[in-house]
């Protein structure tokens, strides 16, 4: 975590990119989704506990997608989270992967994500208070675009 970021590194395999050895557009929700898993788990919200002890998922709602630039194999990638909102059920998270040249940076995408908290019979229920205050350190109540 830095500067009310969560910070999660990757590196560019094979697996991830086309033909041409660029990032396959759709695998950026694929490191946006480990890099979410990781924040909250940084912050000693387990997703398989807390389905476990309170019934809780959370499922993303909507995703919202700005592609900047492409990355390619072997890049090294950073995928930065924080939640910019929470609502009685639901919470946003903004997302950016940048790639790293050395000791510079170049931001690549921006993913703006809704999760939705529901039951196991996926009705709304409020976000538990224990992930409001476990998420405190990567809350930030406006958007970088703001």
């Amino acid at each position: 975590m830095a500067d009310g970021w969560h910070r999660l590194p990757l590196r560019v395999i094979y697996a991830d990119t086309d033909a041409g050895g660029v990032v396959y557009h759709a695998n950026y929700l694929n490191f946006a989704e480990r890099a979410r898993t990781e924040m909250l788990r940084a912050v000693g919200i387990v997703p398989q506990k807390l389905y476990d002890e309170d019934g809780t998922l959370f499922v993303v709602r909507s995703a919202e997608i700005d592609y900047r630039g492409p990355a390619r194999l072997d890049d090294a990638l950073e995928v930065r989270s924080r939640v910019v909102k929470f609502g009685g059920a639901s919470l946003e998270i903004e997302q950016q992967v940048l790639r790293w040249e050395h000791t510079d940076s170049r931001h690549l995408v921006t993913i703006l994500v809704r999760l939705v908290c529901v039951d196991p019979q996926f009705n709304p229920q409020r976000v538990p208070d224990k992930v409001r205050v476990a998420c405190a350190p990567f809350h930030e109540t406006r958007s970088l675009g703001e």
